[in-house]
């Protein structure tokens, strides 16, 4: 009876038959675990006298469960690749400040170069200064804001991600109205030079949130940072 489930389709396969195939093989739905999805238990509660059908429940549980691993699987695959992409972003864009050939360079590519490379819509560089502290300051493209705007806007934090949010015409300037996401990063040159921010700002409001990792957009601006020290000390 066992080859009853490979006679030819012109032959009907009764009831009899897969039950006579089950019995002469014990391991077939657990060596083929998929066939419990084509399975449509008979669901009991119970009732006086009649045991719960608990085999119902089991295999519901056990296709509740595969759904969730399948589920699991997509959502750690979908981040594992957000999390490479974003990777090779910033490595490119880490690469294009090294090629910087001078300030002017240098400051063009972090505040026009990086934006389009780490797909945001903008990014401002500011410090707290008047525009003798830093130099090159009045030929870059370096925003200037009071002393102590760094520490009310950040506090102590190195990094700062905000989600639907209004734009601070003081960060972006006409670009405000643009913003509804950016992540601040905290830029400190040396001991010498003033705090300083690098702001990144999105359209999309669901851009940037609290939740996301921030290990690579802050190794990215560590290596600002060191940049900064190189060229400045030209």
């Amino acid at each position: 009876m066992s080859d009853a489930l490979t006679k030819t389709s012109e032959m009907t396969i009764t009831k009899d038959d897969i039950v006579e195939f089950l019995k002469e093989n014990p391991n077939f739905l657990q060596d083929n675990p998929d066939v419990f999805e084509l399975l449509i238990p008979k669901k009991k509660r119970g009732v006086r006298g009649q045991p719960a059908d608990f085999q119902a429940y089991m295999i519901e549980r056990l296709k509740t469960a595969k759904d969730e691993a399948v589920e699991t699987t997509r959502e750690i695959v979908a981040s594992s690749r957000a999390n490479m992409n974003n990777q090779q972003r910033i490595h490119t864009a880490i690469l294009r400040l090294l090629e910087a050939t001078n300030f002017h360079d240098f400051i063009q590519a972090i505040t026009m170069d990086l934006a389009g490379m780490l797909d945001v819509d903008i990014a401002v560089l500011i410090v707290e200064a008047d525009g003798n502290a830093i130099s090159h300051i009045q030929t870059t493209g370096i925003t200037a804001v009071p002393e102590g705007t760094v520490n009310q806007w950040m506090g102590d934090k190195p990094v700062l991600l905000q989600d639907h949010i209004s734009g601070i015409e003081a960060i972006y300037g006409g670009g405000a109205t643009l913003v509804k996401s950016q992540i601040l990063l905290h830029i400190g040159i040396s001991m010498d030079t003033p705090p300083a921010i690098l702001a990144f700002g999105s359209r999309d409001p669901d851009m940037f949130n609290e939740t996301q990792a921030t290990d690579q957009i802050l190794f990215l601006a560590r290596v600002i940072e060191r940049c900064f020290r190189l060229w400045l000390s030209v």
